[in-house]
């Protein structure tokens, strides 16, 4: 339990206000403390306690604000317990100054949190997601990060390097069942299939005896982990408020970064000999750890048992919507992929960088994403999705093929700003594939929308590859971008706006789930 506490002279004007109920992360109510065993001397000292408040809607799994006079002075006491999985301590300090500093305006929202207050269960479902997502972020990351270096130590060149690629992300057909399945035995249980067998199979590749067994592994273990970054999705669309559905998007996309990062981390490893890269796989045993806590702690969402109860577990998608957003997701990732792929090929190649260094380009440019997708979720929740999306997609491709054209700082200063406008825009974008769709197919539609974003960058992957051997990198990338630019055309001319609008709104295919309603967590 957690304690914070404040003093004002009852002269100071604020007391009046702190006398009354919050209404910001916190919404509180008034109680009758009088018979509360907790001792008065436990706040202040004092004789007598003037104020006691409740938590009515939050965060909290405990939660009592406490006010007493003593002294000339209003003295406030308030205990809490916080309940965020795995990342508890990054809200330990802006909890602790939000309680302290009450916003001038109720209903206000700290800029860390969303616009919608959470309660409980979401921050205990939002912090398990999270972790899945780390684990999903390294997985998906290992084979991109690794390949150069396998393949060199294999005697693979960059025709194959970029077969390989595409067969590792043509394994989304392993995914598929997972979350097709997930609409019919329930988020949770694929999601622990997945957050199980993927570390598992991604960790043989350490084993691997040649480059062909390596993509192999990995065309498992990678779409695995795209399943489970599918799921997290999924159950953080069902879980959040309609205000908050964005910025869950950029948390949980901050916490596969997190995850990405870590893959980058270790890449040093593999300047340690021929076979360094081998000890980046083994990396993943680590993550049965999240499995088993996501076994333990995390609930099915109330919107899959909802449809179990009503028997709309196969209502079928707007066929308008599957097809606009798949056009879209297979032109974007026709430029994504091949600049998220040979990126480190770009930079050992024709810049010269050791893994190590590779490594510190990756963190010092990419880290600051993070920044952008916080911005970008709670702006697309305050004010809207498309004209973000569409802004922020056109101004990071931009600058990301800039990266790929010039050296020394121009280089890394295209890449870092790029890098922070393509993340504010991310939230906006990638959070139409679970609002527009049923619950009842909104799992499998996403692993669909997955396999032709995957199509698409299997389609850049080759042309690619087969470029590169002829032309530069900055022409190369400059010609795919021109996809960039379609896709946002469409996002502004089609993509409806979903900003405030809760998902049976958007989706009246479903039954009614009464605004709010959570069943409580079962024990597991």
């Amino acid at each position: 339990m957690a304690t914070v506490r404040t003093s004002w002279s009852l002269d100071d004007p604020a007391t009046e206000r702190v006398r009354t109920a919050r209404a910001d992360l916190v919404e509180e109510v008034s109680v009758d403390a009088t018979d509360d065993p907790v001792s008065v001397d436990a706040v202040t000292g004092a004789d007598t306690i003037v104020a006691t408040f409740d938590q009515r809607h939050g965060p909290f799994t405990e939660y009592r604000r406490t006010l007493a006079e003593a002294g000339g002075q209003l003295h406030e006491r308030i205990d809490y317990r916080l309940r965020v999985p795995w990342f508890g301590v990054l809200f330990v300090l802006p909890m602790r100054w939000t309680l302290r500093h009450r916003p001038a305006n109720d209903d206000h929202q700290p800029w860390w949190s969303p616009r919608g207050r959470l309660d409980a269960r979401q921050v205990l479902v939002l912090g398990l997601l999270g972790a899945a997502s780390v684990v999903a972020g390294y997985l998906n990351t290992l084979f991109t990060q690794t390949s150069t270096f396998a393949a060199k130590d294999f005697g693979i060149d960059k025709h194959g390097l970029a077969v390989a690629g595409t067969v590792v992300r043509l394994g989304i057909v392993f995914a598929l069942p997972l979350t097709l399945a997930a609409d019919r035995i329930g988020r949770r249980k694929a999601m622990l299939i997945a957050a199980w067998t993927a570390p598992v199979i991604g960790t043989l590749g350490a084993l691997a005896p040649n480059f062909a067994v390596l993509t192999a592994t990995q065309a498992v273990s990678r779409p695995l982990g795209l399943a489970l970054d599918i799921l997290v999705a999924v159950v953080a669309a069902e879980e959040m408020s309609r205000d908050g559905r964005a910025y869950a998007v950029s948390v949980l996309a901050m916490a596969a970064g997190f995850g990405a990062g870590l893959c980058v981390m270790a890449l040093p490893l593999a300047d340690l000999g021929p076979n360094g890269w081998r000890y980046v796989y083994v990396v993943p045993i680590v993550f049965l750890v999240i499995a088993l806590d996501l076994l333990r702690r995390l609930p099915e969402t109330a919107r899959f048992e909802h449809t179990i109860e009503t028997n709309t577990r196969n209502v079928r998608p707007q066929r308008s919507r599957f097809v606009l957003l798949a056009v879209v997701a297979l032109i974007a990732n026709i430029f994504v992929a091949p600049a998220s792929f040979f990126q480190n090929n770009y930079l050992e190649t024709v810049r010269h960088f050791s893994a190590s260094r590779i490594s510190l380009f990756t963190l010092a440019t990419q880290t600051p994403a993070g920044v952008g997708l916080l911005i970008g979720g709670r702006l697309a929740d305050a004010r809207g999705r498309r004209f973000l999306g569409a802004a922020a997609l056109l101004g990071g491709t931009a600058l990301a093929v800039v990266s790929f054209a010039v050296g020394g700082w121009g280089m890394w200063a295209s890449a870092f700003v790029g890098g922070t406008i393509a993340g504010a825009g991310y939230p906006a974008l990638f959070v139409y594939r679970t609002e527009l769709f049923p619950t009842g197919s909104r799992s499998w539609v996403g692993g669909v929308l997955t396999a032709t974003a995957l199509v698409g960058g299997s389609a850049g992957l080759l042309g690619a590859g087969q470029l590169l051997d002829h032309h530069s990198y900055g022409s190369v990338m400059g010609g795919l971008a021109l996809a960039e630019v379609v896709v946002a055309i469409l996002v502004l001319t089609r993509y409806p706006e979903t900003a405030h609008r809760e998902l049976e709104e958007l989706n009246p295919e479903d039954a009614d789930v009464p605004a709010g309603e959570q069943p409580a967590s079962r024990p597991r």
